[in-house]
């Protein structure tokens, strides 16, 4: 069993799901179903999944960090709609975005590191 605590991603994901529900306090109330619920599943699954496949084998580690690849990809995508329908400015846009960026590459590092373990 792995402790994923102790991975920079999974820290740096962490934050971004606090920062995400700040963000997303306000939201309107009308979105509550909506895109504030949509972003704030998506931003949990990045740690969950990681969570989740620590306690599994190297392969199946390796899918549970691909479907946190794949939250991190549709949380990248809320937040751009969240800019584009004015609920985050730019700055903020600007900051989240780097930040996946960031993740996305620890998240890819971390995925062929495991990968060449199972080989």
């Amino acid at each position: 069993m792995r402790d994923v605590k102790k991975y920079e991603v999974f820290n740096r994901s962490h934050e971004l799901v606090k920062r995400v529900y700040v963000i997303t306090k306000n939201y309107p109330k009308d979105e509550i179903y909506g895109l504030t619920s949509q972003m704030r599943r998506a931003v949990v699954s990045i740690t969950a999944n990681m969570m989740e496949g620590s306690v599994k084998g190297h392969k199946e580690f390796v899918h549970y960090l691909l479907i946190s690849l794949g939250s991190l990809k549709e949380t990248e995508y809320y937040i751009y709609l969240s800019k584009d329908l004015k609920l985050i400015n730019e700055s903020e846009y600007s900051d989240l975005s780097d930040e996946i960026t960031v993740i996305r590459s620890m998240l890819i590092k971390l995925i062929k590191t495991v990968e060449e373990d199972t080989k």
